[in-house]
């Protein structure tokens, strides 16, 4: 790490070049704020061709992961939610990735997991998956825990992690 052990700011350089930022919402500057939610629209609302709600007031009190490549630009991220805001499980959610296949989305993930451990205590971690990125998140220990549903048009199911050895 090199952000200072006690800072709420933690930052892991990747041997490729990659930064791995994790942060509270509050301490987010204005431009990565912006980078944030312009990857968000960028691949939900236009990729995805899905109209959805994005500024959904669950942000503020969130950790926000941001991987950006060894240019700087943001490739990947997500929040990290505490307990009671979207289940009474903390959550993973808005997990974005700019470019598939690169493993930008996995060190997302790890960082949100950690994040996870670390700042909230959790032992159970809960998330809405698209259906297609099923396989994704089994990698990270989470398996299916509901019938599938319709969030926005996109089929989805809930899914959990324990991150108890």
């Amino acid at each position: 790490m090199s952000a200072n052990p006690g800072s709420p700011m933690m930052t892991d350089v990747m041997p490729d070049g990659c930064r791995v930022t994790s942060k509270p919402f509050e301490e987010l500057t204005v431009p990565e704020l912006y980078e944030i939610l312009r990857l968000r629209s960028e691949v939900f609302v236009v990729e995805q061709e899905c109209a959805y709600q994005d500024i959904d007031g669950k942000d503020p009190g969130s950790w926000q992961v941001m991987v950006c490549d060894d240019t700087g630009e943001l490739v990947a991220g997500l929040r990290v939610l505490r307990p009671g805001v979207s289940f009474p499980e903390a959550s993973l959610g808005r997990v974005v990735t700019r470019f598939r296949g690169k493993g930008y989305g996995a060190m997302a993930m790890r960082e949100g997991i950690r994040i996870a451990r670390e700042q909230y205590g959790a032992e159970t971690l809960r998330i809405e998956a698209q259906c297609h990125a099923i396989g994704f998140y089994e990698r990270f220990g989470f398996r299916v825990d509901s019938a599938e549903f319709l969030e926005d048009g996109i089929p989805h199911v809930e899914m959990v992690a324990s991150l108890v050895p």
